[in-house]
Parts: structure tokens; sequence; C-alpha cells
């Protein structure tokens, strides 16, 4: 008789903390060099084990997602391998008790009140997302820039699905690859939250049978969170863009994300959104 499978919480924290691993030489964690062939590449988990003081049958345990570990040691293993603040916070989440959900998750709505917000940012693109990045709605200029998430069926509202199976997006993103890895990243760390959810499974089996780079990229385990920054776009209308994003929850609602970008006032990014608005008024209702 086969053994039983893992459970999604115990696949997802044994791949990832595997693959934190792997990035450590034990010349980086400062451990002594040691003649012949390793197996692994990076840190076995012995050598994790020592350098964050427990036994090796305990972080065996633990890395198999076997054992619900205290903060000191998930501190411990944390600076062991070098994790940043959101990996260091995706290992407690990975780490915690899955309980299966009682109810299947409703679909997500957006309340009338942030709908009005999201429509009267009227200069600069918006957007509302969910779970699994999941497009809720969507300015007129947001559409423009990306693409008519409200011209497309239900399921491929959807970040992640533009990204990587609409060919316009890889022109569109002056770093696509960038961006591409991002929003992998992004589902990595909503999947620590909700491993069981069937509609994230459903999502990530189908781009990684159409898409080589996100099933390479969603094998490495990254995971980010960002809420500001710079992002470049060559638009065929707008032309080349550099827009800031400032990205914020808001309050009440649970698992949405409110996103606008921003324009430094008389730039030629500016311009751009401005020649964009007009375009939205001919072309979009």
């Amino acid at each position: 008789m086969s053994a039983p499978s893992a459970a999604p919480g115990q696949r997802e924290i044994t791949e990832f903390l595997r693959s934190r691993r792997a990035r450590i030489t034990p010349k980086d964690a400062g451990l002594p060099l040691r003649h012949g062939t390793r197996r692994v590449p990076g840190l076995r988990r012995e050598e994790v084990a020592l350098l964050a003081g427990v036994s090796a049958d305990y972080y065996i345990r633990l890395e198999r997602g076997r054992v619900h570990a205290s903060d000191a040691v998930l501190d411990a293993v944390a600076r062991a391998l070098a994790l940043n603040d959101t990996e260091r916070e995706h290992l407690y989440t990975l780490n915690r008790p899955v309980r299966p959900p009682a109810a299947p998750m409703p679909p997500q709505r957006l309340r009338a009140g942030l709908r009005l917000a999201l429509d009267s940012v009227g200069d600069v693109p918006a957007m509302v997302t969910g779970r699994r990045l999941d497009v809720l709605a969507a300015n007129r200029l947001a559409r423009a820039l990306l693409t008519d998430f409200d011209a497309l069926p239900h399921r491929d509202r959807n970040m992640a699905r533009f990204i990587f199976l609409d060919e316009a997006a890889r022109t569109l993103y002056t770093y696509w690859e960038q961006a591409a890895r991002d929003a992998v990243a992004a589902l990595h760390l909503y999947a620590g939250r909700y491993p069981a959810d069937p509609l994230l499974a459903e999502l990530v089996g189908d781009l990684s049978t159409r898409d080589a780079d996100f099933r390479r990229w969603w094998a490495d385990h990254n995971v980010i969170r960002r809420s500001n920054g710079v992002k470049y776009y060559h638009h065929p209308v707008a032309g080349d863009l550099a827009l800031g994003y400032e990205a914020f929850a808001p309050v009440g609602e649970q698992d949405q994300t409110f996103a606008l970008h921003t324009a430094e006032p008389g730039s030629p990014s500016e311009l751009g959104l401005r020649s964009l608005a007009a375009w939205t008024r001919e072309h979009l209702a």
C-alpha cells in the first residue's frame, strides 16, 4: 500500500524550506568546509538543525509539516536560513495548524462605496484585486493600460492569467520577467494562507500546464509582498510610462487590495496618461 500523499499545507512548508536550504552554502552559513561530495545543493537538514540549535530529528519533522514549532524555534530556523521579513512571516503561516474550511469560500464582491471610490479615480489607473490576484474591478484607465477585464469571462479576470497567457502583456511590461516573477511570488504567499483553496489549485495547475516559465518559477517557492514602487510600461497609445504604484487593504474588506498608479506632475508619463485618458473616452464605456 502506498503512503498517503501530504496535505497541501504540509507540501508547502516542505518545499519552501527545501528551497530556502538550497540557496545557502555551508560557507555562507559559516560552517566549516568538509571534503567529499555533497548530495544536495546548499545546506543539509542536519546543518540547518545545528545552526538553529534543535535536534536533527525535530527539524526533519518540522520540514515535513509534522510538528508545530514554537515562535523561538521558528525564529532560530529563520535566522539559520537568512529569511527576510516576508519569508519569515510566510514560515509562521505555513507552520500553523491547517483547518479545513467549514464551507467553500463565497465569491468576492466589491461593496458599492468602494466601487464608487474606484470610479472616482479618473486621472490614474486604479483597480481592486482579491484572492488569487483576481481582478474584482478596474477603472477605465486601468482597463485601457492593461486589458479590458470587464470584457473577459470571469475566470480570466486574473492578473496572473493576464501576465502569463496574454501575449500583449509580454510587450506591455518593460520588465515582463520581473512582473511575472512577482505575480508567482504573490500567489505563493496566498497559498501559505489558503493551501486548500480549490480555485488556487485550478489556477496553478492551468498556468503550470500552459506556461513553462510559470512552472519553473512556481517551483522556486519565492514569496513577496509589494505595497509600493515603480512599474514600467511600453503602451501602444501612451508610449513609455514610468508609473509609481501604491497598494493598500481597504478597512473592513478581507483579502482585497486597492492599487493605483501615480505619475510625476509634468513628466512624460503624466502626458502619456492624459493621451490614454482621451483614448478611453472614445473606445471604452
